[in-house]
């Protein structure tokens, strides 16, 4: 058997052809492979599920990463800002966290809720469910304790909501390191196929 496709430039990958519009255009194309065949020679491409599954893990461990270092370096450090300007640091804060956060915990929030409908037959539906009762903790716990006391905190510093903001930050730290062992199950179940 000669070279592997990959590795002799050949395209086994299907064409898909999208036509139509008013001016009549068509476009055709290949998808791009993420995986190869076991034996090397193919490309292939995940299915969707397994796609979704794979988005909801990156959004999940992305998140699971960054609460940890919120708490344990980010927000124990609001303490040493000092008084003058902390108005302004929180106010920056709360801004710039938003355009880290916001899509990572929507992409999250999206692709679980989809993984209700849309699954690998080898990811339970106890994995899923589990997951999502995790994340509305998650989600509970930013809206109805952490967002409060960011905003205690932006009209200046405030010993006990800095001191209450690093210990209710532990329930969302716990939360997100649990969905991390879960979405990892779900990946491992997922691509051993």
């Amino acid at each position: 058997m000669g070279a592997p496709l990959w590795a002799t430039g050949g395209d086994a990958r299907p064409s898909t052809r999208i036509s139509g519009g008013p001016l009549g255009w068509s476009l055709s194309y290949r998808p791009l492979p993420l995986f190869f065949s076991p034996d090397g020679t193919m490309p292939v491409m995940p299915d969707a599920a397994v796609f979704l599954v794979l988005l909801h893990a990156a959004a999940t461990l992305f998140m699971t990463g960054l609460i940890w270092f919120v708490q344990v370096v980010h927000y124990p450090l609001f303490a040493r800002v000092g008084g003058d300007g902390y108005r302004d640091y929180q106010s920056e804060h709360m801004r710039r966290t938003g355009w880290v956060v916001g899509p990572a915990m929507l992409a999250e929030l999206g692709s679980g809720g989809a993984l209700v409908w849309l699954r690998p037959a080898a990811v339970t539906d106890a994995l899923v469910w589990l997951g999502l009762g995790l994340l509305a903790v998650v989600w509970l716990s930013t809206a109805l304790v952490q967002v409060p006391r960011h905003d205690t905190l932006a009209g200046g510093w405030d010993e006990r909501a800095g001191r209450e903001l690093v210990a209710t930050n532990w329930l969302r730290t716990a939360a997100w390191s649990a969905r991390g062992l879960l979405v990892l199950a779900m990946l491992s179940s997922a691509l051993a196929r």
